[in-house]
């Protein structure tokens, strides 16, 4: 009876996997800790399964071990950012500087279908995710918790070994700092419906290979942003993206773009036509963020020797 027991209870841990990796992405910033710290979740839980003696919901005992080892992963490192949340921005004319290290900046998630994203509050978005890092650990945790995962106070508090008026403080001034690092751009309102976000994807994705910057300019929120992790530069404005595009970056010109979904939205695998003039090789994942009919921001990530495996892109593109 008790093995059989066990062996239930370990499959009901697997059926958290990926609700976990999600809290664990927002938590650290990094799809690939995520995967880590789950793993590690998963471990401690097997350890101690035969001690589960259900005071708790089993659910509640497993976000606990998470998020304790989210908590041990937090102590060791940095706070991840955007390159937003680092400097001013800059001119689009001017080359970036040298990269910064990659355990910098806050990684894509792959996944999370768009529509389900909205309904969930979009709290997988770059954006949010970004804002969650200016948190301390505990009250990051304690915010995902009630306002992502629909934990309750007492459920908090338990989870912390804390008191329910400690979880409600934490909460309280956990949201006051979220709303004071996300910006008018930022915010996900008005948000168009998925057939308007299609459209826009894909009139993009054509103008981006046409290199139509006329077009482009039609496509984009006045106040646009692109980020180019892992440099820290950044841009905001039509303008500066069009003088980024028209002046060192002309080597995009020609690009194919392959659809994809990164954090809830619509993303690509930019491939820049190859040095042989045969095919085209990987250059960026584009994160693409929507705000009413226009295009609130893209962020071009540059580790596509690890980032294409992961949202299953080609290594490489044939002619078209």
């Amino acid at each position: 009876m008790g093995d059989t027991i066990t062996r239930g209870t370990t499959d009901q841990l697997e059926e958290h996997r990926g609700e976990l990796t999600g809290y664990c992405y927002r938590m650290l910033g990094s799809y690939t800790e995520a995967e880590d710290a789950v793993q590690e979740t998963m471990v401690r839980a097997w350890r101690n399964v035969e001690r589960f003696e259900g005071r708790s919901s089993l659910r509640s005992w497993i976000y606990r071990i998470a998020t304790n080892a989210c908590l041990d992963a937090l102590a060791a490192g940095k706070r991840r950012a955007l390159p937003m949340d680092l400097a001013e921005p800059s001119p689009g004319a001017v080359a970036p500087e040298a990269p910064e290290d990659a355990a910098v900046w806050i990684g894509p998630c792959p996944g999370e279908d768009p529509e389900a994203t909205v309904a969930a509050g979009e709290s997988v978005r770059l954006a949010f995710v970004a804002a969650l890092q200016h948190l301390p650990p505990k009250q990051r945790a304690t915010l995902l918790l009630r306002d992502v995962l629909a934990f309750s106070a007492r459920e908090v508090a338990d989870l912390h070994g804390t008191t329910v008026a400690s979880v409600n403080s934490a909460l309280q001034r956990a949201r006051a700092t979220l709303a004071s690092h996300r910006g008018p751009v930022d915010a996900p309102d008005p948000r168009p419906s998925d057939a308007v976000r299609r459209v826009l994807a894909e009139r993009y994705a054509s103008a981006f290979s046409r290199y139509d910057m006329e077009e482009l300019t039609m496509l984009l929120h006045v106040d646009a942003t692109l980020c180019l992790p892992p440099y820290a530069k950044w841009m905001r404005g039509v303008s500066d993206i069009q003088a980024w595009l028209t002046g060192p970056a002309v080597g995009c010109r020609g690009s194919r773009l392959i659809p994809t979904i990164a954090n809830g939205t619509l993303a690509f695998g930019q491939y820049r036509p190859g040095s042989d003039g045969v095919g085209y090789t990987p250059w960026a994942l584009q994160v693409v963020e929507f705000s009413g009919d226009r295009i609130a921001g893209i962020t071009a990530f540059r580790d596509t020797d690890h980032l294409f495996p992961l949202f299953g892109l080609p290594a490489h593109v044939g002619p078209a």
